[in-house]
């Protein structure tokens, strides 16, 4: 069963992606010690790619043997490989380019696990069950996907984790492990997303939210709401789910869920 979860409180949204990208860094060295590989879930939005470009500035950041890491995301916008909206592009552009070209222990390109585009010639349906099928090439025996060791989400004013949305029929998917999004309520419409029991059987899941407009949401999640009116509250890692977040976004957060560290 998953454990409890808790809430780590940063003073402002500086503070918490450079800290959230050195926890990310000191794990994975220390996940890399006693396994092969770390496969790591990433997301988008503006906390997301901020923690990825808090990685890349970190002086820690040489010290991973990003060989052995391999990059996989929660959703993705149904746009071109190039577009702004995309957040395979978002993360290459803040950190995953220059992982890409260390002279040392760099990531390997094919470790870089992004979703179809339209430019491949297939549609949405076909591109989740490409991306399904991507998934199960490093899945352990009986599994459908990898060991996730670590899965970041960010959560949006209305509770959305990934691309699953409040009261939406993808939220209670759990014959796959992906699923295409059609008539999105946040633009781009049409979208990519891992399922819930795909992001539920993740070692670890880190959610990383900042602002005031996330306060209620939160709030929401850690009181106990329905997953299908508010996903966030449905998302949690087989060890660990944390939740890190800056003061403003913690303001509906009870004292007693607050850590002093992790």
């Amino acid at each position: 069963m998953p454990t409890e979860r808790r809430v780590l409180v940063y003073q402002d949204r500086d503070q918490l992606t450079t800290s959230v990208a050195k926890r990310f860094l000191s794990r994975t060295r220390e996940l890399l010690e006693s396994q092969e590989t770390v496969h790591v879930v990433l997301t988008g939005g503006t906390v997301g790619t901020g923690t990825l470009a808090a990685v890349a500035a970190s002086k820690d950041r040489d010290r991973v043997d990003w060989s052995r890491v391999h990059l996989w995301w929660g959703d993705e916008r149904w746009v071109a490989r190039d577009d702004a909206d995309r957040n395979e592009l978002q993360a290459r552009e803040a950190l995953l380019e220059i992982l890409l070209v260390l002279p040392e222990r760099g990531l390997v390109a094919e470790h870089v696990h992004g979703y179809p585009a339209p430019e491949d010639g297939i549609d949405l349906d076909a591109a989740a069950v490409r991306y399904a099928d991507e998934l199960r090439r490093f899945a352990r025996p009986g599994e459908d996907h990898p060991r996730f060791d670590i899965t970041f989400l960010g959560v949006g004013p209305d509770g959305h984790v990934a691309s699953l949305f409040p009261e939406r029929a993808e939220v209670s998917v759990t014959d796959t492990s992906v699923v295409p999004v059609r008539n999105s309520p946040k633009p781009p419409s049409e979208r990519l997303s891992l399922t819930r029991p795909a992001i539920n059987s993740s070692v670890r899941v880190w959610l990383v939210l900042a602002g005031a407009d996330k306060a209620s949401a939160l709030g929401l999640a850690l009181a106990g709401a329905s997953y299908n009116e508010v996903p966030a509250a449905g998302a949690k890692g087989r060890k660990r789910t944390v939740f890190f977040v800056d003061q403003d976004a913690a303001a509906e957060v009870p004292d007693s869920l607050i850590l002093p560290e992790y």
